[in-house]
């Protein structure tokens, strides 16, 4: 099964493959992936602020609603205001936590 190439020749081309590919600079270089995971490291907080304050924004804004519905002025925004931060809670931690 043996087309004539020992093993020699087969590392030999993996690594000018590797080298082609530039596969080899980015094992002997930490800095790219510090860099990617930093980068990784800041769109997951700018999510997570997000999120808790969109979840916050859509319960005031749900409460102020029915207010205006019932004419209850403030006391439906201000009991939505608990459902919105436990709603951005679990939003964070649904987003942080581990993968199903």
């Amino acid at each position: 099964m043996n087309d004539g190439r020992d093993k020699d020749s087969f590392e030999q081309r993996l690594v000018a493959a590797r080298g082609k590919a530039g596969l080899d600079r980015a094992k002997s270089s930490a800095s790219p992936n510090s860099a990617a995971a930093g980068h990784n490291a800041v769109n997951l907080a700018m999510r997570l602020g997000v999120e808790l304050v969109a979840a916050m924004v859509i319960a005031v804004v749900i409460g102020w609603g029915l207010d205006k519905v019932f004419h209850t002025k403030p006391w439906l925004m201000i009991a939505m205001v608990p459902v919105g931060m436990a709603a951005g809670l679990r939003n964070l931690i649904r987003a942080v936590g581990p993968a199903k």
